[in-house]
């Protein structure tokens, strides 16, 4: 029995089959009161995959910081400041933001030159032909089947050691219980169930950090927080064997391989594409890049609480003893949340990590079930309904969900743990991130250098991977394979080797590309639109429905008056409306914010030799206050951007209680 466990297996099956529920419920409630008073029918394909393509951009933020919120954001965050002290929340936190603001970048040029798309892998088909295709699509799903596998790996591990439930069945409930509410919501759904996830979780961090910097009586405040950590033993590569120094060699080396494996997981993944696909045009980019900025206190303050509060009370009474592999496994915050506030710090830890595994494995669901649509089905249906797509899409959700559990039970079975996972990704997916971003942005990029330099760099990665660890340690193991440098050479390798292949093959052989074929890519005429979603013309005239020349669309309304709808544009080749300049401003605001994150703001912390007590006070400060501009970020400006929205409903909700017809 773990030291840390202090539920029962009775508390994780309610907390993990109950919250399950609750959220199904939630979506369902969801569903039905945007479907009654806001005309939003879920039955729709585009409406479940994309949100018919018009969320403002608070909610597409909320939904980025839900998405990008893995177990390993809480748990391997505070793993690595566990091991590496402050650097490492650091460069967990900034080391995946700078993706995320380069991205909205990419969002830009999404629905600039491919405004129907529903994938981004159905650019690269028009573009490239079918086999750039095929080879993409197992980069992008290589991508979704190792987030699955880190979210299902680490979340069980942790129930595992607060209740005791059996491994097995978290990893089984787990995926079908989210599988079951993302089936009843779409897509549109989803990112108000992430709203609602997000506040919660941004909450409960919060109370962890007050209870870490101010109300424990073990810590309490910066000043005790600092006078225990610097009692542990040195840390060998750390600035005077300090965990309170931002010049940690292992840290740094974990930096650069977090920073390449999460391009990966960034522009390979389709949840982050299908965002940027649901936003509204003219937020796509200030979406992305407020996301990002609020995303990062998360794991910072996290990691900089719980995982420093880990190594600080390591020895003490209720503290539970962490062995290299329990670190490796993410334990290290769930230990110091029950050291710190016993059973409520484990239901606590409970909720916060099964908001984090079922909103981004949501994400993922949703992400599998639009490739295996659009990117499997379609192509081979030739001439796919839309009723036809709605039932492959639903059924990828269960297939996916499925094939999730099957991989959580072999990762645990071979002993392959979240920390390994994390630390591999961008091996393995590294290769992919420069040929997609040349595919979507960039017209010269030649075609057979993006992909087979892709297919290259990936061998010469894995090959120059196991080739160190073998060099190294003499041996091909877990621990070996998992080791820094490593890693650190197959990432490195992974990206790099594309770019020197792609990029003067490119300017030598440029393909000059006019984006005319992906701009057609889905036009309304496309599909044939045989669907429930819209009916025939008696039921259309029954139900007061109007069938408008002006967008080509159904624009329903249960009254039978015209209501204005988002329009699809009405040629294939229309480009929407993305002022250049606000895209220009907004590539150049996500370029300065990633330098300032990756080389200044480092650069800055790395002046002090070690951190005085009133420069932990100081950080601490900061990143509480951070993580107060989070949540006006994407609790509060949510609210206030659909208010409309939101007091249209509230007088629909009324008008029905009371009787009354609503004018």
């Amino acid at each position: 029995m773990s030291s840390a466990q202090v539920l029962t297996p009775g508390a994780g099956v309610g907390v993990v089959v109950g919250l399950g529920i609750g959220f199904s419920v939630l979506m369902l409630a969801i569903g039905y009161l945007g479907k009654r008073y806001g005309k939003i029918d879920a039955t729709n394909n585009d409406e479940f995959s994309s949100a018919s393509r018009n969320v403002q951009s608070g909610l597409i933020a909320s939904g980025i910081v839900s998405a990008w919120t893995w177990a390993a954001t809480l748990l391997q965050s505070s793993a690595v400041a566990y091991k590496f002290g402050i650097s490492g929340p650091w460069w967990y936190a900034a080391g995946a933001t700078l993706q995320v603001l380069l991205f909205a970048a990419i969002a830009a040029k999404l629905k600039t030159n491919a405004p129907h798309a529903s994938t981004y892998l159905q650019v690269i088909r028009a573009r490239w032909g079918n086999f750039a295709h095929r080879v993409f699509c197992c980069f992008a799903i290589a991508t979704n089947t190792l987030v699955s596998a880190m979210l299902i790996v680490g979340g069980s591990a942790v129930v595992n050691q607060l209740t005791g439930l059996s491994i097995y069945a978290v990893i089984w409930i787990t995926p079908l219980s989210v599988a079951i509410y993302t089936l009843t919501g779409g897509m549109r759904a989803t990112l108000i169930a992430d709203y609602l996830h997000t506040a919660v979780l941004i909450s409960l961090i919060l109370c962890f950090a007050f209870t870490v910097y101010s109300s424990s009586d073990i810590i309490g405040s910066p000043a005790k927080l600092y006078e225990l950590l610097q009692k542990v033993p040195a840390i060998p590569g750390n600035a005077g064997g300090s965990l309170l120094t931002m010049r940690s060699r292992e840290g740094l080396v974990f930096g650069v391989v977090n920073i390449i494996g999460n391009f990966g997981t960034v522009f390979l993944d389709q949840s982050y594409h299908q965002r940027g696909i649901a936003s509204a045009t003219k937020t796509a980019t200030t979406s992305f890049i407020m996301g990002g900025l609020a995303w990062t206190p998360v794991p910072l303050l996290m990691a900089s609480s719980l995982g420093l509060a880990a190594r600080a009370l390591n020895g003490f009474p209720g503290m539970a003893e962490l062995t290299a592999s329990d670190v490796s496994q993410g334990l290290a915050a769930p230990a110091a949340a029950v050291a710190l506030l016993g059973k409520g710090g484990a239901v606590a830890m409970l909720c916060l990590l099964f908001l984090a595994v079922t909103s981004a494995l949501s994400a993922q669901l949703i992400a599998v079930s639009s490739v295996i649509t659009f990117d499997i089905y379609q192509p081979l249906a030739k001439k796919p309904t839309e009723k036809s797509l709605f039932w492959v899409s639903h059924a990828a959700v269960v297939i996916w969900a499925v094939c999730v559990g099957l991989l959580g039970v072999v990762f645990y079975k071979i002993g392959i743990s979240m920390g390994w996972l994390y630390v591999f990704m961008g091996t393995l997916i590294g290769a992919g991130v420069a040929p997609v971003c040349a595919a979507l942005c960039w017209k010269q990029a030649n075609k057979a250098a993006c992909v087979y330099g892709s297919l290259l760099g990936l061998g010469l990665a894995i090959m120059s991977w196991l080739v160190t660890a073998q060099s190294l340690f003499g041996e091909l193991t877990v621990d070996s394979t998992g080791a820094d440098y490593p890693v650190l050479v197959g990432n490195l390798v992974a990206i790099m080797v594309p770019i020197l292949i792609l990029v003067p093959a490119s300017y030598i052989w440029p393909d000059n590309y006019d984006w005319s074929e992906t701009r057609a890519i889905q036009a309304p005429d496309e599909l044939d639109l045989d669907s429930p979603a819209e009916p025939s013309t008696p039921d259309v005239e029954k139900a007061g429905f109007d069938k408008s020349s002006q967008d080509g669309q159904v624009i329903a309304t249960l009254d039978g008056k015209m209501h204005e709808h988002s329009a699809i544009p009405k040629h294939k080749h229309e480009v929407p409306d993305l002022d250049p300049k606000t895209e220009r401003f907004t590539t150049i605001l996500s370029i300065v914010l990633s330098v300032l994150l990756i080389l200044l703001i480092p650069a800055f912390m790395c002046i002090p030799k070690i951190w005085s007590v009133g420069g932990l006070t100081a950080w601490t400060a900061i990143i509480i206050g951070w993580m107060f501009c989070s949540a006006g970020i994407v609790v509060v400006w949510p609210v206030v951007e659909s208010r409309g929205a939101l007091l249209n409903m509230a007088s629909g909700i009324v008008s029905d209680l009371t009787g009354r017809k609503k004018m």
